[in-house]
């Protein structure tokens, strides 16, 4: 059965499947806390067979995964709900299994995509993987207990196949019709957008992937967000048909802000998770930013404070808001790079926004000291600074009062900025009392 809430009849491989099927409604009863967990902090979208799942997490140990393509040396904020539910079953008893796509990411996700991901070598993917991978100790406790975290490459087994066992052995377990109707090839197809061969294969590549965790790990449970609900429901079934075992299937909804922006991405690009990508500070401030509506949901999916603890910060209005968003702040960055990060981004942010000070922590861009002894447009200096996307938005940014240099206020971004603007070997450049850089000539 395939359900949100409710039981439905069976999914089998050939039929078209349906479109998402609703949420899971707050009061869905569970025995077992993993499942309770995600239901209370906010996690679970879509479930399959949720009584078998809940009474085999309620009576053991179960083992479920989630899947990492490796597409650049470090995921983004986007893909921390993902680890955070891995966080919480492993929370809960059970064992994680971190699958990173080193064989996946040589084909593609064509997920909501519109074109092909760039074909990536296999040492640009063995690079990333190994960038990648250091983040999860953050989150994960790893070893060789019942419940510790494991961590296995896909390209283990994928890379084995040759093509034409591949498709004798799972090929004939999918029909095209069926693949066709799935949300992730009808509406690119929909959209003229072309899909390749290759992309297409990939929902068989991650249905196998389940399909040897089960058999290897005994792993029950696949986990992910909404958009991969197709291709999860493929595993599940293809185990179920296949191994006459049992499966489970478990999707998180697509976050995105309360302003309808999707979660993680800003103007100055993705919110990335590895430090040398984006600084402590940076990511501190990222949640800091937070708007006001999103604070108790950010507080619920991405950190540990008890559950009555965070109804109390979400109910604070007004300037005690900004409170609450300290504290996500605070928690945040800890979880991801340790406590002292996140008290240094702490200090550095009030002394710069409420003191008026600097800090070494403060995020630096260097500028050639040569190009400022001739001038500067301080549109380009926003632009380059990372406060600005383009010279037309630092503009607009500038003649509505939000630039600022060296603390005072610049409607002109036209403005030229030389060596004379240079302050104790910086310039301070900030985007409105939120974001601030230091220019430092080199």
């Amino acid at each position: 059965m395939l359900a949100t809430l409710n039981p439905s009849p069976p999914a089998v491989l050939d039929p078209a499947p349906q479109g998402d099927t609703d949420p899971m409604t707050a009061d869905a009863a569970f025995k077992s806390d993993f499942l309770r967990t995600l239901r209370d902090r906010g996690y679970i979208h879509q479930i399959t067979h949720p009584d078998e799942l809940d009474e085999a997490a309620s009576k053991g140990v179960i083992t479920a995964y989630i899947g990492f393509d490796a597409t650049a040396p470090s995921l983004h904020v986007g893909s921390l709900i993902q680890i955070m539910m891995l966080r919480r079953l492993q929370q809960a008893g059970h064992k994680p299994i971190v699958l990173m796509g080193g064989g996946t990411t040589k084909v593609g996700d064509p997920t909501g995509k519109d074109e092909s991901r760039k074909l990536l070598t296999e040492a640009d993917i063995a690079a990333n993987i190994a960038s990648i991978k250091t983040v999860f100790a953050r989150f994960l406790t790893f070893g060789d207990g019942p419940n510790d975290a494991v961590m296995v490459d896909n390209d283990e087994w994928l890379s084995q196949f040759g093509y034409v066992q591949f498709l004798r052995d799972y090929g004939v377990h999918f029909t095209v019709n069926r693949m066709l109707a799935f949300d992730s090839v009808k509406q690119r197809l929909e959209r003229e957008q072309p899909m390749t061969f290759l992309e297409f294969n990939y929902m068989l590549m991650q249905s196998v992937d389940f399909l040897e965790l089960s058999r290897s790990r005994n792993c029950l449970l696949q986990m992910g967000g909404s958009d991969q609900w197709g291709n999860i429901l493929n595993g599940v079934e293809l185990i179920r048909r296949v191994d006459h075992k049992p499966a489970f299937g478990l999707t998180t909804p697509l976050l995105s802000t309360a302003s309808g922006a999707k979660m993680g991405k800003t103007a100055q690009g993705a919110v990335w998770l590895n430090a040398d990508m984006r600084s402590p500070y940076d990511y501190w401030q990222f949640w800091r930013n937070a708007e006001d509506a999103d604070v108790g949901r950010f507080l619920r999916l991405f950190t540990d404070l008890p559950l009555d603890e965070v109804a109390r910060l979400e109910a604070m209005e007004g300037a005690a808001i900004n409170d609450a968003k300290k504290v996500l702040a605070d928690e945040a960055t800890r979880m991801l790079h340790g406590p002292e990060a996140a008290k240094a981004a702490r200090d550095a942010a009030e002394k710069a926004f409420e003191q008026g000070a600097l800090s070494d922590d403060l995020p630096t861009v260097e500028i050639p000291a040569a190009e400022l002894a001739a001038g500067v447009q301080l549109a380009k200096l926003a632009v380059t600074a990372g406060l600005a996307g383009s010279n037309g938005e630092a503009r607009r940014l500038a003649q509505g009062g939000g630039l600022r240099l060296n603390d005072a206020q610049e409607l002109d971004a036209n403005r030229e900025v030389t060596s004379a603007d240079i302050v104790d070997g910086v310039i301070k450049l900030a985007a409105g009392r939120k974001k601030i850089v230091l220019l430092k000539p080199v």
